[in-house]
């Protein structure tokens, strides 16, 4: 049985995005989305679901990327990827497998090197940069002439949208990317649907979406994909505590050894400081006792030499013992 009360599907799952996005029934879902997503409104008027092999994914990726290649009539390129957990070299992984469909534009024989532009969509449940918090959650990366500022070339586009950082609420909502956001990161949380969503394009993905309208094939393979899922994000987390609580620990014994050698230089500093103190300190009782002696030797009363310097009568006393 599926657990829990949810009554739509998560489209952070492998099931659910390709339930959405990856049918031909539902091509109309994706070409709206991505139009919007791209700023370039009608442009996409043909879609052709291309096989992950086709683009070089290997196996890993092949199980644990939720991905979608397409082509439109144009002969444009896209990659549209959901991300669910955050990778190392993810940046680095995204440039990888751009190159595929560009290679593939090659023509054997003569050709003159002519490209289609590629886009590589990548919807992300993780932040690109954690220290970037402030609701910067479209990101569209091209090649630039870094003297000029101007675009280098338009024949790839890296279009990343970080979810974690789309924090706007309902009333928020003003363009139709918006909306499209909004339901892809809060879908299997609605228990209704939301007026704001009131376009007749949302009419589709909202009764797609539904659970209760699953097959029982799709209630297990839905179920698998959001166990999936959940352990993706439970392995994420596990990670994030345990690299929290290590480096705990490396900052108690860095902070222990920076410790010590702050109490010794502090150390050194207070010793010269008490020491110059002391010095002085002696320095000037040993003068005292200069003038004391020169004092008696003139023969100044013992209670007149006292006021003079400071000394006690019987410390002077002490020095008539040691003149005699």
């Amino acid at each position: 049985m599926l657990s829990g009360r949810a009554k739509y599907i998560s489209p952070y799952t492998d099931f659910g995005f390709r339930k959405l996005f990856g049918t031909e029934v539902n091509k109309d879902l994706l070409k709206d989305f991505l139009n919007e997503l791209i700023n370039e409104k009608g442009k996409i008027v043909h879609l052709t679901y291309l096989q992950p092999e086709q683009v070089g994914r290997n196996e890993y990726d092949r199980r644990a990327v939720f991905d979608i290649h397409c082509e439109t009539d144009s002969g444009e390129k896209f990659i549209v990827e959901m991300q669910c957990a955050k990778q190392k070299y993810f940046k680095d992984r995204s440039l990888y497998y751009a190159t595929f469909p560009i290679q593939s534009q090659a023509l054997k024989g003569e050709w003159n090197y002519k490209l289609s532009p590629v886009y590589f969509v990548g919807i992300l449940n993780f932040r690109l940069d954690e220290n970037k918090k402030d609701g910067w959650y479209h990101r569209e990366i091209k090649l630039m002439d870094t003297k000029e500022k101007t675009v280098f070339s338009n024949k790839l586009t890296f279009v990343y949208m970080e979810m974690p950082n789309f924090n706007k609420k309902e009333e928020e909502l003003e363009t139709h990317l918006d909306k499209w956001l909004y339901i892809l990161k809060h879908l299997p949380e609605f228990e209704t649907r939301p007026s704001v969503l009131h376009e007749k394009i949302f009419d589709k993905i909202f009764s797609t979406a539904e659970i209760a309208a699953l097959s029982s094939e799709e209630m297990l393979a839905y179920e698998d994909s959001l166990k999936v899922s959940r352990d993706n994000y439970s392995i994420l987390k596990t990670s994030r505590e345990e690299g929290w609580s290590m480096g705990m620990e490396e900052g108690k014994v860095l902070g222990i050894e920076e410790g010590k050698v702050i109490g010794i230089e502090e150390g050194k500093v207070l010793g010269m400081e008490e020491g110059k103190v002391i010095g002085i300190e002696e320095g000037k009782n040993r003068r005292n006792f200069e003038i004391a002696l020169n004092l008696l030797s003139l023969g100044i009363p013992v209670e007149t030499i006292s006021k003079s310097t400071g000394l006690l009568p019987e410390e002077i006393e002490a020095l008539t013992n040691v003149k005699k």
